[in-house]
C-alpha cells in the first residue's frame, strides 16, 4: 500500500473520533455553555465504556449487540453525568464557566484513572485488550470494503462508529438549521434574555444540550479506544485521550461552530497530526503543534473579517441570570 494512502487512512480514522468529540462540544456551545471540561469528559466516557465491557466480558458475554449497547450506554451515561455536573455549577450556581470547565477536566482525568484502577481487571503488564469488542467495533462494510481498491481502503474500511459520526454531523446540521428546537437552542446561545422573554425555557435548553453534548463527547473517548487504539486499554491511555480532547476543542473553533465543517477540518487535523510519521521527518512535537497553529491563524482571519456567520454564539461563556434582563 502506498505511503500516502496509509497516511490518509490514518488521518481519516484519527480525525473521526476527534470530530465526534467536537460535535458534542458544538451542541453544548450552541446553548452558550463553553465547556472546557471536554478532555475530562472524554476520559470518563472511555473509562466507563471500558468498565461496562470488562464486567460483561467477565460474565462470559460475547454477543456483538450487547457489547455495543453496554459499552456505548455506559460511556454516554457517565459523560452525560459530567455534563449535568458542569451545568449545575454554571447554570444553577452561576459559577464562571472557564473555571468550572478547567476544574472538570482535572476532575474527569482523575476520576477516569480512579475508576479504571478500581473496576477494570488490568494485568501486571499494565495493558488489557478487549479482542472481542475490537472485532465488533472495527467490523468492515461487507463486500464494498475491499472491492473498489484504494477507494474502498480510504472510504469503506472503518467500523460503524466512523459512519455514525458522519451521519451525526449531518443530523446535527439539520437539527440546528431546520427544526424549531434547533432554532430555539441557537436563540438561547445568541441572546438568552430575548429567548426567555418569548417563552423559551433557557435553563432546560442549557441543561439538555450540555448533557447530550457531553454524552456524545464520551462516545468519542470510547471510539478512540476501540478503533484508534485497537481495543487496548491502560491507565496511561487516559493522558493521551486528554490531549486529544484539547485538539477537539481547537477543531470546534477551526470549524467555526458548523458541524459539516468538522468533516474536512478533522481530516486536515489528522493529516497535520500524522505528517511526522509518513511524510515530514521532523520531531513529533513540532508536527503535532500544527493543528493548533492552523486554528490560531483561522481565528485571526475570522476576527479580521468580523462576519457574523463565522463567529461563535454571542453569549458563549457568559453566565445567564434571569433577574439581570
Amino acid at each position: 500500500m502506498p505511503v500516502i494512502l496509509t497516511w490518509l487512512h490514518q488521518a481519516i480514522l484519527f480525525g473521526a473520533f476527534i470530530m465526534l468529540a467536537a460535535l458534542g462540544e458544538i451542541l453544548t456551545e450552541k446553548s452558550g455553555n463553553l465547556n472546557l471540561g471536554l478532555p475530562g469528559t472524554m476520559c470518563v466516557g472511555a473509562a466507563a465504556g471500558i468498565i461496562g465491557l470488562d464486567v460483561y466480558s467477565a460474565s462470559g458475554g460475547k454477543s456483538a449487540f450487547m457489547i455495543i449497547v453496554i459499552s456505548l450506554s455506559c460511556a454516554f451515561a457517565a459523560a452525560a453525568a459530567m455534563g449535568g455536573l458542569y451545568s449545575f455549577f454554571t447554570v444553577t450556581l452561576r459559577i464562571n464557566q472557564n473555571v468550572v470547565g478547567l476544574v472538570m477536566t482535572v476532575f474527569g482525568v482523575g476520576l477516569a484513572k480512579f475508576l479504571s484502577a478500581c473496576f477494570v481487571n488490568i494485568p501486571a503488564s499494565g495493558n488489557v485488550r478487549f479482542e472481542r469488542a475490537y472485532t465488533v467495533f472495527s467490523a468492515k462494510v461487507p463486500f464494498i470494503s475491499s472491492s473498489l481498491g484504494w477507494v474502498s481502503y480510504l472510504l469503506f474500511s472503518y467500523g460503524f462508529m466512523f459512519y455514525l459520526t458522519i451521519a451525526l454531523a449531518v443530523v446535527l446540521t439539520l437539527f440546528l438549521n431546520k427544526t424549531r428546537h434547533g432554532l430555539a437552542l441557537r436563540a438561547v446561545g445568541e441572546n438568552p434574555a430575548a429567548a426567555d422573554a418569548v417563552g423559551i425555557n433557557v435553563i432546560k435548553f442549557k441543561y439538555l444540550s450540555t448533557c447530550i453534548g457531553s454524552g456524545i463527547t464520551g462516545l468519542a473517548g470510547l471510539f478512540c479506544v476501540m478503533e484508534f487504539k485497537s481495543g487496548a486499554w491502560s491507565t496511561a491511555d487516559i493522558s493521551s485521550i486528554k490531549a486529544f480532547g484539547w485538539l477537539a476543542v481547537a477543531l470546534v473553533i477551526f470549524a467555526m461552530w458548523k458541524p459539516l465543517n468538522l468533516i474536512w477540518g478533522s481530516l486536515l487535523f489528522g493529516i497535520f497530526y500524522w505528517a511526522y510519521q509518513y511524510i515530514i521527518q521532523i520531531p513529533t512535537d513540532i508536527t503535532q503543534m500544527l493543528p493548533y497553529i492552523v486554528t490560531i491563524v483561522v481565528l485571526v482571519i475570522v476576527s479580521l473579517k468580523r462576519r457574523k456567520e463565522n463567529q461563535g454564539p454571542a453569549s458563549l461563556g457568559v453566565t445567564y441570570f434571569r433577574e439581570d434582563r
